[in-house]
């Protein structure tokens, strides 16, 4: 594949950094894209790297996760784990079990969780890349298990009032054009940083 841009190494910005950018803009693939590989950088090659896409099918706004957890299982690049596409999602329902399973099978892993998420209007359409444990469900008052070592999320809609409503009612090309930003973005920065050539550790059942 080849690239319309390339990669030096770090740049002298801080990998760990938060990041914020319009899905629309110009240069959204390539800002995302960087900063992903960026943070790989300071993994160990040994450290098995666990994406895990939460969200349903079931309502528009939250179907992010899971959509882009289908364009990530058809780019066939390897590197990585994938949790949640829209055939066998990631949801309040299975979430605990999943994130018991991932602890189970792999020996400290690195765990990116992608989701959804509600927020300012000006905020919208925005992808967003921060430390720490994603809190799903937060926005509708939904207790579920913290996920993450870093989290993703794509601010899909207004928050604030109403939001479950507001899930269900989330123009389904927004959502869908962000997805494909943020999958194409992991999958140029797996390349990119040749993990994919990188053994995982798996415990032994």
């Amino acid at each position: 594949m080849k690239f319309p841009f390339s990669f030096d190494s770090r740049h002298g910005k801080d990998p760990v950094s938060p990041l914020k950018i319009a899905h629309t803009d110009a240069t959204a693939l390539e800002t995302l894209s960087r900063h992903l590989v960026d943070i790989y950088a300071t993994l160990p090659n040994d450290r098995p790297i666990v994406i895990v896409c939460v969200g349903t099918d079931r309502s528009t706004g939250d179907s992010l996760g899971p959509l882009v957890g289908t364009h990530l299982s058809k780019y066939h690049v390897g590197g990585y784990h994938l949790y949640g596409t829209l055939e066998q999602p990631v949801h309040a329902m299975n979430l605990a079990d999943t994130v018991s399973d991932i602890q189970s099978r792999f020996a400290n892993p690195f765990i990116i969780a992608i989701d959804a998420c509600l927020g300012q209007l000006t905020s919208v359409g925005c992808i967003q890349v921060a430390n720490g444990p994603l809190k799903p469900g937060a926005g509708v008052n939904k207790e579920l298990p913290a996920v993450g070592d870093m989290h993703v999320t794509g601010i899909v809609n207004v928050g604030g009032f109403m939001e479950y409503f507001v899930l269900q009612n989330t123009r389904l090309s927004l959502v869908m054009n962000m997805a494909e930003v943020i999958a194409r973005a992991f999958y140029i920065s797996l390349l990119q940083s040749q993990r994919f050539t990188a053994s995982t550790i798996a415990k032994s059942e």
